[in-house]
């Protein structure tokens, strides 16, 4: 493997698996040889993270996939338009399906990977197990000859030397160092913060959203007499006076405040002091609700033939204990004869229950984490630093996050993407640093002391030479380096970004490349016999 480029990815969630799989196959495609790596710190596995997603069920993706839903939505328009325009070339088509496919999940599609929608677009697995999207990508990246290293906390990356010399050193938690021509930190919004990257790039604070809310103390009175119950509806966000945005779905009761996905939803733009505002009979307009009380009055009058109590009238609408707690905040009592005078108040708290937000409520239960490196400083293209050449960050890393419903993983997949193929065109177009002697000297000096790239020992339970690539230790033995096979079209027909320039003398060293990679593969069949 000495002299290969290499594309190191740091992390192995969600966008550093697509990235290592898309960069794969962009250099298969392009013919190029060159060794991807995936570092990740977990010690036993790689994607856990993917597990925990949708309830285990793994939320892949929407069906109704928009920018507008999106933090930062114009640079995540424009790489989800870069990445359709690079889905129609691949397949060398312009009809109105291709243009219109969803390229992650036509790419998962490729990976085996069976999809299923369900309410509100969103997408799962035909299985219904997040295990499903794991193994289907922890394969491919098995059958493409991708390195998975685990352990491997990545705690600073140095750029090359001014003017391009020399390569990116990766330095671990271990004391190891990497070495590569492109790098693609794909670490999510939690390490973020703890990778030390070439300025002018800086992680700026990251703070938990898509979570659970906490209420003042006044509200929380209310909150705790409906611990864990449910309710459906309009929760809508107010500051100021002035509404700042509204959800419809599930509201979920807490000791502490409200959780549920339209809370979660409102947490990425709730502010300690805000109001929120419970509808519970969001399909009565407002000016309808007075009317729509007297006639349900008249309605269970007529049949029960006397009075009615308030919760007799309520019966039906909510369930006891909210309509219970509900009275109460607006002054009222279960027992009470249900009057005309009250219609007024009874509107109000049906369609205004209120509560005064103070902040986060549960940091464990975020799903995301708003913040990270500012899409300012990267192409929308590429995720490649506008300022480090061959330098990515993919994923929640960068400053984009969306609500419920599939759209962050949608965007883990989409910019893991667009920074695979873009890292892999960088490599095979000679565009890439390469590693001068200096780099290689460092490699050679790195490897005496457990690089993560090569160890020192033999194994004598198997009698392998372990200073061979090391493998997953739970994907499994797999290819040491990635080899490119002939691309099944034409040069003519290759899409623009999987181009490689010509150039007889490059030409000849792949060639070489390629004769001693064809030894390799056939030296590691002959051993595995």
């Amino acid at each position: 493997m000495a002299g290969m480029e290499t594309i190191a990815i740091i992390g192995g969630g969600a966008s550093g698996l697509m990235a290592a799989v898309e960069a794969s196959l962009a250099l298969r495609q392009a013919g190029a040889v060159a060794h991807v790596a995936l570092f990740e710190a977990d010690p036993e596995r790689i994607g856990r993270s993917i597990l925990a997603t949708g309830n285990g069920r793994c939320n892949i993706s929407n069906a109704c996939i928009s920018a507008d839903a999106y933090r930062n939505q114009a640079f995540v328009g424009q790489a989800l338009m870069h990445l359709q325009s690079a889905y129609a070339a691949e397949r060398g088509a312009t009809s109105m399906r291709t243009l219109e496919a969803n390229p992650v999940l036509e790419r998962f599609a490729d990976m085996g990977l069976v999809t299923r929608e369900e309410s509100e677009g969103r997408l799962y697995p035909m299985a219904n197990k997040a295990t499903s999207v794991l193994d289907v990508l922890r394969s491919a990246a098995a059958e493409l000859g991708v390195d998975v290293q685990t352990d491997k906390l990545a705690s600073r990356v140095d750029a090359p030397a001014p003017g391009g010399a020399g390569c990116f050193n990766i330095r671990f938690a271990d004391k190891t160092i990497a070495h590569a021509a492109a790098v693609i930190v794909a670490v999510g919004g939690r390490a973020a913060s703890g990778i030390q990257l070439p300025e002018p790039l800086a992680c700026s604070d990251m703070q938990p959203v898509l979570g659970p809310l906490r209420v003042d103390a006044r509200s929380a009175k209310l909150t705790r007499q409906l611990n864990n119950i449910r309710v459906r509806g309009t929760v809508h966000l107010g500051r100021g006076g002035h509404r700042i945005a509204s959800e419809r779905g599930e509201l979920l009761f807490r000791d502490y405040g409200v959780s549920g996905v339209s809370v979660f939803n409102l947490s990425r733009f709730a502010q300690p002091g805000d109001d929120l505002v419970v509808d519970f009979l969001p399909d009565i307009p407002p000016q309808d609700m007075e009317r729509f009380m007297m006639t349900r009055r008249k309605r269970m009058r007529k049949l029960l033939g006397g009075p009615l109590t308030l919760d007799r009238f309520l019966e039906g609408l909510l369930l006891p204990a909210v309509s219970a707690a509900a009275l109460r905040q607006v002054g009222l009592r279960t027992g009470d004869r249900f009057t005309q005078e009250m219609v007024p108040q009874l509107c109000d708290m049906l369609k205004g229950m209120r509560l005064t937000v103070e902040g986060i409520g549960d940091e464990r239960q975020c799903q995301v984490r708003r913040g990270g490196f500012p899409v300012e400083r990267f192409s929308p293209a590429t995720c490649e630093a506008l300022d480090v050449p061959g330098l990515f960050v993919t994923g929640e890393a960068l400053d984009v996050d969306a609500p419920c419903g599939g759209f962050n993983l949608h965007w883990a997949w989409l910019s893991g993407m667009l920074a695979g193929r873009a890292a892999a065109d960088r490599v095979s177009s000679g565009e890439g640093v390469e590693c001068d002697g200096s780099c290689e000297d460092a490699r050679k000096r790195s490897s005496n002391k457990r690089s993560p790239f090569y160890t020192d020992d033999v194994n004598p339970s198997s009698g392998r030479d372990s200073r061979l690539p090391v493998a997953s230790r739970s994907d499994g033995p797999q290819a040491t380096a990635h080899a490119g096979g002939s691309c099944s079209s034409s040069r003519a027909g290759k899409p623009h970004h999987l181009r490689r320039p010509h150039h007889p003398h490059r030409d000849e060293r792949d060639k070489s490349r390629n004769q001693r990679g064809g030894n390799a593969s056939r030296n590691a069949r002959h051993r595995n016999r």
